[in-house]
């Protein structure tokens, strides 16, 4: 068979990742002018993240995530400012062409999705459901519209999630030190471009030890030397935040806000304007004036404050939240609708992947088929944050294409195929 007859097969990942980035960069021409809103200071080229990154650029150092000069920041975590600070060094700070180029590196970042995905997607549950799960990414409307319309750390957020998945998939059949060693370093690449990602390795952890440990493999020194590089990686941003802040702070500071955002009384929508420093001038001034720390404790406990003295209220609201993260919906009422016109066509297809995801779920179930275990330890903890904080579609993006996997093999017409090879197979033997 010929490289290019090769190339063109229907289950090679390079075909997908060709595709994949042909469709993104396309689309990426059409929507690279929704961050050259001027009029307001450019705030969508990257929102805090493009603050930061113009503050780097200008030798400001990591400062300033807002509008004005507020000195060092430890609000977002450094690689994805660091890569668009280098960007605007090269083609200019809140540029048509650094927009472009951000976007593209995007697009670059959510086509090599393709290869882990499809990696795990083979190990788990075969070759067949590879090939549909990753053609189903390369046309998967949430990735290719928030990588090319936002610059935001989500894509290679996505990349590095889905990578450490397939990792952990061949790590628990045993792996030699620099397989733990490529691990460690994925883990603090994750930790350094969004921190939220760390909350799906305990369980997925928990899972590799028992693994490990059921099949007598040695796993200890392997899993130190692993935290020893995770370390050396964070160790030092977090020493930087202490000196800078004379505080603990291992990776980010905003925490206090994205709880508080939503855990206040107005849950008229998912991210109220009045609750948020670039929304509202009340607590633009607020923080302008205490400073980012001081201003992150207090939102921190008036969210706990309302919690403790609104506990229904609480409940219901992460009721809500958990039904916003696998449907979409939040709400009916007319103010939300004209903010929000495309919400039940969202609603259409995160409901539609929830159910198809269920149903590969239950397939497994049925099927007793424990390759699905990882897959439901990464999917159900890693929303976990956002169900007492503030969820969003782009926010779920990285167990996206666990979820995809699942929902491909709970497909129907795969299930049926799949029972007829079983089938075929026995009447054979």
């Amino acid at each position: 068979m010929t490289a290019a007859r090769k190339f063109i097969r229907a289950d090679n990942p390079w075909l997908m990742f060709a595709i994949a980035l042909a469709i993104r960069l396309i689309v990426v021409g059409f929507l690279y002018p929704e961050q050259m809103q001027a009029r307001r200071g450019f705030w969508p080229f990257g929102y805090e993240i493009g603050r930061v990154a113009r503050s780097l650029a200008e030798g400001r150092g990591y400062s300033s995530p807002l509008f004005s000069d507020t000195g060092p920041t430890a609000w977002a975590a450094p690689i994805y400012p660091a890569i668009l600070a280098a960007v605007f060094k090269v083609f200019g700070v809140f540029t048509a062409t650094s927009a472009i180029v951000m976007l593209s590196i995007n697009s670059l970042f959510s086509a090599l999705t393709v290869f882990p995905l499809c990696a795990a997607a083979r190990r788990s549950f075969g070759e067949r459901v590879a090939k549909w799960a990753g053609w189903a990414w390369v046309f998967y409307p949430y990735a290719i519209y928030f990588t090319a319309a936002r610059i935001w750390d989500i894509t290679l957020s996505t990349l590095l999630m889905t990578t450490l998945f397939a990792m952990s998939l061949d790590i628990s059949t045993g792996w030699r030190k620099c397989k733990w060693q490529v691990y460690g370093v994925l883990c603090g690449a994750a930790a350094l471009t969004s921190p939220v990602l760390l909350g799906v390795v305990p369980f997925l952890g928990g899972w590799i030890f028992l693994r490990l440990r059921r099949e007598r493999r040695p796993w200890v020194a392997s899993a130190v030397f692993m935290a020893l590089v995770f370390l050396t990686l964070v160790a030092p941003w977090t020493m930087r935040n202490h000196r800078v802040f004379g505080k603990f702070i291992p990776f980010r500071s905003n925490f206090g806000l994205e709880l508080f955002v939503l855990n206040h009384g107005d849950s008229s929508d998912v991210t109220p304007d009045s609750t948020h420093p670039s929304t509202s001038w009340i607590e633009l001034n607020e923080y302008n004036s205490l400073g980012e720390v001081p201003y992150m404790e207090r939102k921190k406990q008036q969210a706990l404050d309302w919690i403790k003295e609104n506990p229904g209220e609480f409940a219901w609201v992460t009721v809500r939240r958990v039904f916003y993260q696998w449907t979409g919906f939040w709400s009916a009422s007319e103010e939300f609708r004209r903010k929000e016109p495309l919400q039940f066509p969202n609603v259409f297809m995160a409901t539609s992947l929830t159910v198809l995801m269920i149903l590969g779920i239950r397939k497994a179930w049925r099927e007793r088929n424990h390759a699905a275990i990882p897959y439901v330890l990464m999917i159900a903890s890693f929303p976990l944050v956002y169900y007492v904080t503030h969820p969003s579609m782009d926010y779920r993006q990285p167990i996206d294409p666990q979820i995809i996997i699942l929902a491909v093999y709970g497909l129907p017409r795969l299930t049926f195929y799949s029972a007829r090879v079983v089938s075929e197979s026995q009447k054979a033997n």
